[in-house]
């Protein structure tokens, strides 16, 4: 989806479900990592996360748009646009938004990158981080451990 599609189509949910025109930006934001969409206060544009459309495709993109329009007319009339307001609360359930969005899945970050094995009883570890083995021991048998990296 470019940019124009985001566009349009936030303008289009805009007018079905509140109404009202959207009369700003809606972009895409790749530095988004941890959330599906911004509002932005003092600018009152609209931010998207690609990847969340990517994943789980134009439905969950639908229901971001939906959460932030309502932060965006709300705040415009000067109703309670925040999460913890009853306004906005109710305009989500109005529209049918999500209160959250779906947890993105980061398919580059692997939980584990080294293995520790104990030279003595062969108990493994399995550690994020790097660590200097002379200052550590195994902890069932306390024999020296040697360092492999998961590949």
């Amino acid at each position: 989806m470019e940019q124009k599609e985001l566009q349009k189509l936030v303008e289009q949910i805009s007018l079905k479900y509140f109404s009202l025109p959207f009369l700003h930006q809606a972009t895409f934001n790749p530095r988004l990592k941890t959330t599906g969409g911004r509002y932005l206060t003092k600018s009152h544009h609209l931010e998207f996360n690609r990847k969340s459309y990517e994943q789980y495709g134009i439905e969950e993109l639908v229901q971001i748009i939906k959460h932030e329009l309502c932060h965006y007319h709300l705040h415009l009339q000067g109703k309670g646009y925040k999460h913890k307001d009853r306004e906005f609360k109710q305009c989500l359930e109005q529209t049918g938004g999500s209160r959250y969005s779906k947890p993105l899945v980061k398919s580059n970050e692997r939980p584990y990158r080294y293995r520790l094995i104990c030279q003595k009883c062969g108990q493994t570890y399995l550690r994020k981080y790097k660590i200097k083995l002379n200052r550590y021991r195994c902890g069932k048998c306390k024999g020296p451990l040697m360092m492999k990296k998961i590949d």
